[in-house]
């Protein structure tokens, strides 16, 4: 699960990548004018009830309600086939409700479906880096710093991901070059799934993803982007809570014109 949220939001918008967890819940199909919200008599498993709208033949609009209390938001995963696998699509603030999933493979079934996630953040530490582009040099380095890994550490105390002692501490962030920063922390979580590492862009209103990690992780390197010469960041331990229902689409012919 290593690895940029950009990387794999700009490969699933492409190329529709399939990775990431099986499971299966009720469905619920869109239709061409709107989604069939399924009924609050048990179809959902959770609180969260799910939604698809075919927008287009190739597009959804996705859309939920339904509260998840103590999480720090919502995953977004697809799928082509019922049981998975699963592609997470997007980490959703607490306080988003939809999200539209443009330009999908024609004649194809989709499913969908929505996670909260939970876990204690790290006290956040603030970054300025020194002017400059990410120039070609930069680009050849073998960055041997960067890559994700585990320090071990003697006498550090761990608790369920969930309880507020699995607070992640001593967040440090090293300068690298320009455009490149090296995150180290002590990993105090025990059954996480994974960590987060969130920033938040100077001018920024909320932290938000921009790494997933696998679990023990507590040294990754980030290759910034240029809005974040200047920004927050913190790590998080985090779980997941139970799933939505699934919501199902097929899609249409492409529209003429497109793509």
């Amino acid at each position: 699960m290593s690895g940029s949220v950009r990387g794999l939001a700009a490969a699933v918008l492409v190329a529709a990548g399939l990775s990431g967890i099986s499971g299966c819940a009720a469905s619920t199909e869109a239709t061409p004018e709107a989604a069939n919200a399924p009924k609050a008599s048990g179809e959902a498993r959770t609180g969260t009830v799910l939604s698809v709208t075919q927008v287009s033949p190739v597009d959804a609009e996705l859309s939920w309600r339904g509260k998840a209390p103590g999480a720090a938001g919502r995953i977004v995963e697809f799928a082509t086939e019922p049981s998975g696998p699963w592609t997470v699509l997007t980490y959703a603030p607490l306080g988003q409700t939809t999200y539209r999933h443009p330009d999908l493979i024609p004649k194809t079934h989709f499913y969908y479906r929505v996670r909260p996630y939970y876990g204690p953040a790290s006290r956040p530490v603030d970054v300025t880096l020194p002017k400059g582009a990410f120039t070609k040099a930069e680009q050849r380095q073998e960055h041997r710093w960067a890559p994700p890994r585990t320090i071990r550490r003697a006498g550090v105390r761990t608790s369920p991901v969930r309880r507020p002692s699995a607070t992640p501490t001593d967040l440090r962030a090293t300068v690298m070059h320009a455009n490149g920063i090296r995150f180290t922390w002590t990993d105090h979580a025990e059954g996480e799934r994974g960590y987060l590492l969130e920033d938040r862009p100077r001018g920024g209103g909320s932290f938000h993803p921009v790494a997933v990690l696998d679990p023990d992780i507590n040294s990754f390197g980030l290759i910034t982007l240029p809005n974040e010469k200047r920004a927050s960041y913190r790590v998080r331990p985090f779980t997941y809570g139970e799933r939505s229902n699934i919501a199902r689409m097929t899609t249409g012919e492409r529209p003429a014109g497109r793509g």
